[in-house]
C-alpha cells in the first residue's frame, strides 16, 4: 500500500457518499479545497484529520485501509441494523445471502 491508496479510497468513500470534495471540505471546517489537494495526492491529512475524515465517512480507520470492503459506510449500516435480530431471523437472512452468492450451505 502506498500514498495514493489513502487518496484514492478517500476519494471512493467521498464519491460513495454522494457528497463533493467542495461540501466534505467545508463541513469538516477546512479550505475549500482541501480535500481535493488529498485526493490529487497535493498534500496528505494529519493524523487528527484523518481521524475527522473517517468519522464524517461515517466508517472506522479500520475500514479505511480494508480494500476487501468497497462500501464500508454501508455495511456498517447493515450491521446495525441486524445488532436487535433474533438468532432465527439472523439465520433466515445468512441463508439468504448465501443464495445471492451462489452457496448452497444452509445455517440452522
Amino acid at each position: 500500500m502506498d500514498e495514493s491508496y489513502i487518496s484514492e479510497r478517500l476519494a471512493q468513500l467521498r464519491t460513495q457518499m454522494g457528497v463533493s470534495a467542495r461540501d466534505m471540505s467545508l463541513s469538516m471546517g477546512q479550505a475549500d479545497n482541501y480535500i481535493n489537494n488529498i485526493e490529487n495526492r497535493k498534500s496528505m491529512p494529519s493524523m487528527q484529520n484523518f481521524l475527522c475524515i473517517c468519522e464524517y465517512l461515517k466508517v472506522t480507520p479500520k475500514d479505511f485501509f480494508d480494500e476487501g470492503t468497497t462500501n464500508p459506510a454501508l455495511l456498517n449500516e447493515l450491521i446495525t441494523e441486524l445488532k436487535p435480530l433474533n438468532n432465527k431471523a439472523l439465520e433466515n437472512l445468512l441463508n439468504f445471502v448465501r443464495e445471492l452468492q451462489g452457496k448452497k450451505e444452509r445455517v440452522g
